[in-house]
């Protein structure tokens, strides 16, 4: 066999071989015409209120709290990290694409100049969920005096959640998980002094919720034979689904967990 013919037999498998992945699900060209038409600030068609701003290959949103998401238009759809979403119509002025429920949203073109001033941070903002800081009490049982104390402490642990704004899309909101230091005293005795990680109701709260749960708060509820019990909170954010845990901490400092419900 000549070379020539080598070569050419050997071009044409390399060209089948990239059109056989092409058709059997590799990735699909991007529509960069569609893309381009979509770089710049867009509003809410029937309030003019801003929904967001395209640049690049980021779309950013006015509000503080959600974090920018990567965009790429393929096909007729716009996909925002992984959610995909319908494309109704888009010319350079106009954009209809349908939510998550399949509900049209209308977006115009903004052609003011402040409208740029609803975008004033780069960096969304990181919630926090505890607004207490720290509390303490002192108890007596069986003639003794006690002293507790819980202390929250912010970590720079991110837990995401997905919400769905206005236009019907879904922005990852972060909140700071929390650890929990808890300190009992007798006297000038330590008792039990931990910090408290909501990696620690493991056993009694699925993983799957953990991964995305703050442990949003820790209360003392009474002291009897068997210790001192407090009840952990661990919550998803700005949700109704929590665990509330009972930490029960022993005379001698040990310490064991129950789930009280759900």
């Amino acid at each position: 066999m000549s070379r020539l013919l080598f070569f050419t037999l050997l071009v044409c498998l390399v060209l089948v071989g990239c059109k056989q992945r092409d058709e059997g699900g590799g990735e699909v060209e991007e529509n960069l015409e569609a893309k381009a038409m979509l770089q710049g600030i867009w509003l809410e068609e029937s309030s003019e209120s801003v929904a967001f701003r395209a640049e690049g290959d980021t779309i950013y949103y006015p509000d503080s709290i959600s974090m920018p998401a990567r965009f790429r238009v393929i096909g007729d759809s716009l996909y925002l990290g992984s959610q995909r979403y319908f494309i109704v119509e888009q010319d350079e002025y106009h954009f209809c694409f349908q939510d998550y429920t399949g509900e049209e949203v209308r977006l115009v073109r903004s052609e003011e100049a402040e409208d740029s001033l609803a975008f004033t941070s780069q960096s969304p903002e990181i919630l926090t969920l505890t607004e207490v800081v720290k509390v303490d009490s002192v108890v007596n049982y069986g003639g003794q005096r006690y002293h507790w104390y819980i202390a929250f402490n912010p970590t720079k642990y991110q837990v995401i959640k997905t919400t769905y704004n206005s236009e019907g899309v879904g922005v990852d909101n972060v909140y700071y998980d929390n650890i929990v230091h808890l300190s009992i005293y007798q006297g000038n005795n330590c008792l039990f002094s931990r910090d408290i990680r909501k990696q620690l109701y493991l056993s009694d709260v699925p993983q799957s919720f953990l991964d995305q749960a703050i442990l949003a708060n820790m209360q003392y509820d009474r002291v009897d034979a068997f210790g001192f019990h407090f009840n952990a909170t661990l919550c998803i954010p700005d949700g109704s689904s929590c665990y509330l845990v009972e930490t029960l901490v022993s005379f001698d400092g040990q310490l064991t967990m129950k789930l009280l419900e759900y």
